[in-house]
């Protein structure tokens, strides 16, 4: 090699690994495979937040850390079976308290798993037996999962499955409530979801304040409905079908407003995220264009979640986490990710 090739390649080196954000924090490691991550806002205390990840293994666990990433061993839940998603919801109604909760789904077991926060307790009666009746290879085998707390404070899980129909079934909606003795139950109250049919789905994610839930048809595109079972189940959107090295992972949304925002999409084979306006172009909310692409130091990230709600002085505008390909997860500030440009518009 010549010295001017020489010292074009590392130019180019050191230009790419500057243009490549770095945590705050790495969590410690967890036993097996870090999947997806949830963060829980302490309503007391926000620099008391936690954050639940699984670790995706037949003997697999629900691991719950601190805002250092380290683990906090008394809360962490072992012995689950194939843990994949987890997401978070505040207040639901048990015995006439308000009880926040951690949900996540147990693939093998075809059951959900919910756990009270902060503590960790379980609230399930040893899980809830989910897509009952189905009978394809591989759809029971759950997968993905998303919270949605409607403004009549009824709390629905939003369910995916390693593999499903192609007929606009694909994801079924619970209703979760007490059934009279501090357990939380579940009601079947809607199918929707149109598939590809090129790999499967497994991020989902719920916009509370507007509404919506996105998911990821990997190697497709992101798909948009409304997230209330009574308006519908009329695909809204349908947008990120370019520009992905191979999967559509993990989506995070951060709110600067009540309608205003981002949304976040891993290009996991790239290590990076894609950008797009929460309330979408002006004049067309379900037209969500590409504004910015972000590579960072996690690798093959699949899920990942994100706050705006300060929590400390590490985290002034809130907290991104992201699944690591290495047992671990890592912390981003909001910042960081998305530049002074976006959030100061």
């Amino acid at each position: 090699m010549s010295l001017y090739l020489l010292v074009v390649s590392c130019k180019e080196l050191n230009s790419n690994s500057l243009n490549v954000v770095k945590p705050v924090y790495v969590t410690e490691r967890v036993d097996f495979d870090t999947d997806d991550p949830a963060i829980w806002i302490d309503p007391d205390n926000s620099s008391k937040s936690l954050v639940i990840g699984t670790d995706k293994d037949a003997n697999g666990g629900l691991y719950v850390f601190d805002l250092e990433g380290k683990i906090i061993p008394g809360k962490t839940i072992k012995g689950l079976n194939r843990p994949d998603n987890v997401d978070i919801a505040y207040g639901l109604n048990l015995k006439g308290n308000k009880v926040d909760i951690a949900v996540v789904t147990e693939r093998f077991t075809h059951k959900l798993r919910i756990f009270a926060l902060p503590g960790m307790a379980p609230i399930d009666n040893g899980g809830i037996a989910v897509f009952d009746g189905e009978n394809g290879f591989e759809f029971r085998d759950l997968m993905g999962i998303a919270l949605y707390t409607d403004s009549a404070n009824n709390i629905y899980a939003i369910v995916g499955r390693k593999n499903g129909p192609t007929n606009g079934s694909y994801l079924w909606q619970y209703l979760l409530s007490d059934n009279g003795k501090g357990i939380v139950e579940a009601k079947l109250v809607r199918k929707f979801g149109q598939y590809s049919g090129k790999k499967e789905i497994e991020a989902i994610a719920v916009d509370n304040k507007m509404g919506f839930v996105y998911y990821s048809d990997e190697q497709f595109g992101v798909r948009k409905y409304f997230a209330n079972p009574v308006k519908g189940n009329e695909q809204l959107a349908v947008f990120g079908t370019t520009g992905f090295a191979e999967d559509h992972e993990g989506i995070s949304i951060y709110n600067t407003t009540d309608s205003t925002g981002f949304i976040l999409v891993s290009d996991q084979f790239a290590n990076q995220f894609h950008i797009f306006k929460r309330e979408g172009d002006e004049g067309k909310p379900h037209r969500h264009s590409l504004i910015k692409i972000v590579k960072v130091a996690a690798k093959h990230s699949d899920g990942s979640d994100i706050i705006a709600t300060p929590l400390n002085a590490a985290f002034k505008k809130g907290l991104f986490v992201v699944m690591n390909d290495e047992k671990n997860f890592h912390y981003y500030t909001p910042e960081s990710i998305l530049g002074d440009s976006l959030l100061n518009k």
